[in-house]
């Protein structure tokens, strides 16, 4: 029994001999499988490349980073974090942006998708994935991947998904500032109105001959005194009349002056916010800086026909080796197990 266990003890030297003697079929098996996959690999479609890479800048208000004063809080010239590449990840990856770029590139014909067949849109989503990768990178970049078999066409679309993300992203910010443009502009155009009505007020009360009702009534009151310390009895009665008729319109002077004066300080502030709700809402800035631009590719990057050769080739050899291995240790067995 022993005698027959060391039979089937195998080395590394037993393992080299063994397949030495194999040598003529694993060679016969790797010559046709560099044959085959050299002629797959000629069968399979050129593709270029062209890639695009964008940093986002960082989120904040246009108005704010412009019209303030404050040294702090500037963002316009700094690169996004996190949180402004997950938007621009977003924007890219958007169905706006998917279906701008399959109108414009007619992809379902240029794919040779034809409309009569099942399900086309499921394989135009599924070729234009495959085709157009868009990724973040580890620098907090995005990095847009075009496949195609036109170089032209690769680099054009890489260039128009990059350029779209501006258009988009204005856009669904400019929705919003309209909406502020106008709440700010209805409660300036309130605020005004409102002052307005109050200068004409003021502007009849004045007309009754009250231009600074206090230093009119301490005017009057100390020439009072002196009408009366001199026993002028008509011109007495003449001031009090005056004093009389400022009491009657001295109480809305002074409520309608001091009401002037704080509209007229919430209408600068209201002008402030929209002149930058303005801003807002018809300037647009850049929301990426493009680092990479794509160009047209010299040469193609798909397939590497020799690596498919090459890995093809070694996998099927490895697969076939085992399997020689596995089969002649069946064998062994089986026969061991007879005896």
């Amino acid at each position: 029994m022993s005698e027959n266990q060391n039979q089937y003890k195998f080395d590394a030297v037993d393992l080299i001999l063994y397949f030495w003697n194999k040598r003529i079929p694993i060679i016969i098996v790797g010559f046709a499988t560099a044959i085959i996959s050299a002629v797959v690999s000629l069968c399979i479609t050129e593709k270029y490349k062209s890639e695009v890479i964008l940093f986002p800048t960082a989120s904040g208000s246009i108005s704010q980073d412009l019209l303030s004063t404050a040294s702090v809080g500037k963002s316009l010239l700094r690169l996004g974090e996190d949180e402004e590449l997950d938007q621009l990840m977003q924007v890219l990856q958007s169905d706006q942006i998917r279906q701008s770029i399959i109108d414009k590139f007619d992809l379902m014909n240029h794919y040779e998708i034809k409309s009569g067949t099942k399900y086309p849109l499921t394989q135009l989503y599924q070729k234009y994935s495959k085709n157009i990768v868009i990724k973040p990178t580890k620098f907090l970049s995005a990095q847009i991947t075009v496949w195609d078999t036109d170089p032209k066409v690769a680099a054009d679309i890489a260039n128009e998904i990059s350029n779209l993300v501006d258009t988009v992203m204005n856009g669904m910010q400019h929705e919003k500032a309209m909406q502020a443009l106008a709440l700010v502009e209805k409660e300036y155009n309130d605020l005004l109105s409102d002052i307005n009505k109050r200068e004409d007020s003021l502007n009849y009360l004045r007309s009754l001959g009250v231009v600074d009702y206090l230093t009119q009534v301490e005017t009057l009151t100390d020439a009072l005194g002196v009408a009366l310390s001199k026993g002028n009895t008509s011109a007495a009665n003449e001031i009090q009349k005056r004093i009389d008729h400022l009491g009657e319109v001295g109480g809305p002077y002074l409520s309608i002056t001091e009401q002037l004066v704080y509209d007229k300080k919430q209408l600068v502030d209201l002008k402030s916010k929209y002149a930058e709700a303005k801003v807002d809402a018809t300037q647009q800035l850049a929301h990426k800086y493009v680092v990479n631009k794509a160009t047209v590719a010299e040469k193609k990057s798909y397939p590497v026909r020799w690596l498919i050769v090459v890995t093809s080739t070694l996998s099927v050899v490895i697969l076939f080796m085992l399997c020689l291995i596995i089969k002649d240790s069946v064998a062994k067995r089986i026969e061991y197990i007879k005896k």
